[in-house]
């Protein structure tokens, strides 16, 4: 399983804020003084630096994502915003960002169980690819339907993205498109991390 263990605030000091990993609120003067720190980065460490927190937010793999990496460097377009559109697009991302938990771990954790179904398929793999059109809707029990109501209605809960459409009353969703960069909600700089791996492999 690729789900990160360890102390998440350690992460938010290192690597700036991290929706997808926690939805804690880190006290901003620590990140202040970590990003006062008049030691001088290597472009090396910028480069890293910024993979890692790609690597957190989605919580996946280095492994997984070389693999996204690989795969978005074969395909049409600038392979950095191709690499984001592959991330984003995973199902536990998806669940994410429609609200339906606080978290991407928890949107893992309600994929494992069984209890979102795709097209109306059960699917328990995380990392699944959703494509426009795919219908996303959680098992019809009412505990979770409860779980995913009070999620939505949390002011925490941000502005769904334009490429997904919400029914809350109907517990669905639909995947309009593939998403826009604008409406990735994570601050990376992207060309740096393609510029890591490009050293790497």
């Amino acid at each position: 399983m690729s789900r990160y263990r360890g102390p998440r605030f350690k992460k938010i000091r290192r690597l700036g804020a991290l929706p997808g990993l926690t939805n804690k609120k880190l006290i901003m003067e620590n990140a202040l003084k970590n990003k006062l720190s008049f030691k001088k980065k290597s472009k090396y460490h910028i480069r890293l630096e910024e993979k890692q927190k790609l690597r957190f937010h989605y919580g996946v793999t280095e492994r997984q994502l070389i693999k996204y990496f690989l795969l978005a460097r074969k395909s049409k377009g600038s392979t950095g915003q191709v690499l984001l559109q592959l991330l984003e697009m995973r199902l536990d991302n998806i669940i994410f960002r429609l609200g339906m938990t606080s978290t991407i771990p928890g949107a893992r954790q309600l994929i494992n169980h069984g209890h979102i179904l795709v097209n109306g398929n059960k699917v328990n793999i995380p990392s699944y690819r959703c494509k426009p059109k795919d219908i996303i809707t959680a098992k019809d029990e009412q505990k979770f339907r409860d779980f995913i109501n009070n999620s939505i209605n949390s002011p925490s809960f941000d502005k769904i993205p334009k490429h997904l459409t919400l029914y809350p009353y109907e517990q669905k969703a639909l995947v309009n498109q593939v998403i826009d960069r604008e409406w990735i909600s994570l601050e990376i700089k992207e060309l740096l991390v393609v510029e890591y791996y490009s050293h790497q492999t």
